[in-house]
């Protein structure tokens, strides 16, 4: 019977809304990732394809890679991305969800509304940081999680993204222009119609994740660990005056911890 021990290399994914992020590791270490776009109308075959070119980029050869796992918040993709991984293994994936041990504990009114990726970033942040926690993920929403206490999952927030906000500030409006999130060269006020965008952009997003955790600590009655994740964070959490810990695969982390409590 295989043990822990013997693991190799597997593939975990992480599919968001906006990017998918394709990983290759082992027991102790993230091998590699790299972030694609995501499409919901490509087939399995199609991110096959893909994933096989990452693999030969990074000179991992398929015969290498006993399994995978896979976390998706878009349900149409699970299906597809599981086939992309057996077409090029030949192996099967744990796909994050319902009946898959994770050891979390989740204390909200229905644990199965969880999404698979605020579930595998709590596992990591339990299994490595100090708690009460909180985590604050910079994707297509803005989420905040809460680890108690106990290490249990407390509930969170999920907020509109920084660039849907911006989106919307653009597209609603007759005279701002579409802008990149580029860090603003300008100080807090700026003095043109971009700067000030960005800065109000960057800026505001900072102001409300400082806010946020005083006020979850207020409610906790405890000062906790903060975590910062997500594909925004490393722009705005030099922003904030929080001490917030950046950790941009902390998703990867707790993906292996899953994976590796649901080997045979």
């Amino acid at each position: 019977m295989q043990t822990q021990k013997e693991v190799r290399m597997f593939i975990a994914i992480d599919a968001g809304n906006t990017n998918i992020v394709f990983s290759v590791m082992d027991r102790e270490r993230i091998l590699f990732d790299s972030c694609l776009r995501t499409d919901r109308h490509k087939t399995g075959d199609e991110y096959a394809v893909f994933f096989r070119e990452l693999l030969h980029i990074h000179n991992i050869s398929t015969g290498e890679v006993e399994g995978g796992i896979i976390s998706s918040v878009v349900p149409s993709l699970k299906k597809e991305l599981y086939d992309a991984v057996y077409a090029i293994t030949g192996r099967k994936s744990r796909i994050v969800g319902p009946g898959l041990k994770n050891g979390l504990k989740i204390r909200i009114d229905n644990p199965a509304q969880l999404g698979s990726d605020r579930v595998a970033e709590a596992v990591a942040a339990v299994h490595e940081y100090p708690y009460p926690a909180v985590i604050f993920d910079m994707g297509t929403a803005n989420t905040f999680s809460v680890i108690g206490r106990d290490g249990s999952y407390a509930g969170g927030m999920i907020l509109p993204g920084t660039l849907i906000s911006l989106d919307a500030l653009t597209a609603l409006t007759s005279q701002l222009p579409q802008i990149d999130l580029a860090e603003p060269q300008v100080h807090l006020i700026g003095t043109n119609t971009v700067d000030c965008m960005k800065s109000g952009i960057i800026y505001g997003t900072a102001a409300m994740v400082d806010g946020v955790i005083d006020r979850i600590a207020e409610e906790l009655g405890d000062k906790p660990a903060v975590i910062a994740t997500g594909s925004l964070s490393e722009q705005i959490v030099p922003h904030c005056r929080q001490r917030i810990i950046l950790d941009r695969h902390l998703l990867l982390k707790g993906l292996r911890i899953i994976y590796l409590k649901n080997q045979k």
